[in-house]
């Protein structure tokens, strides 16, 4: 199969007033980063002491060790790297980033093993039998450092997950044929090229008749973003490979990314429509999205036909209701990653529901959220899975 030419090609992403709006919109974005960049440090920091003095209290330990000076000093380099390696890329930042976002992962399991020594301690008073504080600390501890283990093994196991999904009115050249769906590879400080050439032989190994990219290819704006995506321009598939923006390619100017991705063959789908073989493809952009209005008025402009099948690319499973009203048949999406690792599961879960992963139903309007590929920051996954979701087309049962 070839990709036909757009139906709609680069649909309005702005309104005339678009350079004010953007402004406006950059200015935001920069004061909720601050905001959140200062909530965020202080918490890692209280964490972190509190970490060191339990620690410090169960092994009696009166003196301050060294540890306490090392552990913040990587939660603070993590976020220094982080806003540094958008504008530099140096083996000495991948490093810092790599081992700072470990720690944060330990830091994590740490907390509540901190707390749980506490509560044991204070429970041990009522046994019949007498646990030393030291003993009750290392088992909590050790067995927060052996989960952090696992979580850093399970986020680099890459899994395919296998479903079939049944859309009315699917064209027969669609009929039983596969497709798959990759999110939130975050290419960047921890896993960069090398990351995307294993998922691009996976996607080989797998032959779908096309590729759909929710967003999040990278993990930020990049000082090298085309060499991170260097070894997509091997993949070659029938109907072609097909990418929207997430909320990490909008960070700032997302033009050098998506001119990284362009030069790869990949097709950028500019909040416009493609007619494949009878299949509608509509790609719409995570700043787009954010603004229900400019979402609705997108797929107006785009003349979906909802008595056709369709496919919506769209990073976060949010503002359902519009694409429904639309009548588009499924839309695919990642973001959440499935919460990546607990207690964070938990948390995606209470702010997006049942489509924090899987298939699920909106009315009429299918919705698949994959966990992603990649992972953002800890790259560990507890209680989630690194995935590409292999997506068999049917029609609709009658």
């Amino acid at each position: 199969m070839t990709m036909p030419a757009s139906k709609i090609e680069n649909a309005a992403a702005f309104p005339p007033d678009a350079s004010d709006s953007v402004a406006r919109d950059s200015r935001l974005t920069r004061s909720r980063i601050l905001v959140f960049v200062t909530v965020f440090l202080s918490v890692l920091l209280a964490a972190n002491w509190f970490v060191c003095a339990t620690w410090n209290h169960f092994m009696a330990l009166a003196a301050m060790p060294v540890w306490e000076i090392i552990l913040p000093g990587l939660t603070l380099a993590f976020i220094a790297v982080t806003f540094l390696g958008r504008r530099y890329a140096s083996f000495g930042l991948r490093l810092v980033y790599r081992i700072s976002a470990v720690w944060l992962g330990v830091l994590n399991f740490s907390f509540f093993a901190a707390c749980a020594a506490w509560v044991v301690s204070a429970a041990a008073m009522w046994l019949p039998f007498h646990l030393e504080p030291k003993v009750i600390a290392e088992t909590l501890f050790g067995a927060a450092m052996l989960v952090s283990l696992y979580g850093l093994m399970n986020a680099n196991r890459l899994r395919v997950t296998r479903i079939t999904v049944h859309l009315p009115n699917l064209p027969a050249a669609w009929q039983g044929r596969p497709v798959a769906l990759v999110t939130d590879l975050h290419l960047g400080s921890v896993r960069g090229a090398r990351f995307a050439r294993r998922v691009v032989a996976r996607l080989q190994s797998l032959q779908p008749d096309a590729v759909f990219i929710s967003g999040d290819l990278f993990d930020g704006p990049e000082a090298h973003p085309d060499a991170l995506v260097e070894p997509w321009k091997k993949l070659s598939v029938p109907a072609g490979i097909f990418y929207v923006t997430g909320n990490h390619e909008e960070f700032a100017d997302r033009a050098n990314l998506l001119a990284a991705v362009r030069h790869t063959g990949i097709r950028v789908l500019n909040n416009e429509l493609v007619d494949v073989h009878g299949l509608q493809i509509v790609g719409v952009h995570d700043r787009e999205t954010a603004d229900p209005r400019q979402f609705r008025r997108l797929l107006q402009q785009a003349e979906l036909d909802g008595r056709r099948a369709s496919i919506l690319l769209a990073h976060q499973p949010a503002s359902l209701a519009i694409p429904a009203e639309a009548g588009v048949s499924l839309q695919l999406s990642g973001h959440t990653h499935g919460g990546q690792i607990w207690p964070w599961t938990w948390v995606a879960a209470r702010v997006h529901g049942r489509f924090t992963h899987g298939l699920n139903r909106f009315g009429t309007l299918q919705v698949y959220t994959s966990s992603g590929a990649g992972t953002w920051g800890i790259p560990m996954r507890v209680g989630t899975k690194s995935e590409i979701v292999l997506i068999r087309l049917e029609p609709a049962r009658l």
